[in-house]
């Protein structure tokens, strides 16, 4: 996953969520996210740093509504271990709300 860029695993539990791919430049990871489909989906970026005594880094989640294109950020203070995404799917609120 950390070559200069990696494709996180695209609608991996059979729903429509953002297509997101991670960028790793020295100690800083990129996620860039871009969700095609008709329903909101929630991401976070997740990063695990090489160095014990580094800490871990979990984003805060980002909505990502259709056809929207977001960036999260994320670093260590010294060498990335690992960066992947998570998913959150939310309900779209019903008519007239």
């Amino acid at each position: 996953m950390l070559a200069g860029s990696a494709a996180a695993a695209d609608d991996p539990d059979g729903r429509d969520g953002a297509t997101c791919r991670t960028a790793v430049e020295g100690s800083r990871v990129t996620a860039y996210c871009h969700n095609p489909h008709p329903r909101t989906d929630h991401v976070r970026l997740h990063v695990e740093c090489a160095r014990w005594w580094d800490l871990d880094a979990d984003s805060a989640s980002v909505a990502v509504p259709p056809t929207a294109y977001v960036e999260v950020t994320e670093r260590c203070w010294k060498e990335v271990r690992s960066a992947w995404i998570s998913h959150a799917s939310v309900p779209d609120p019903g008519p007239g709300t």
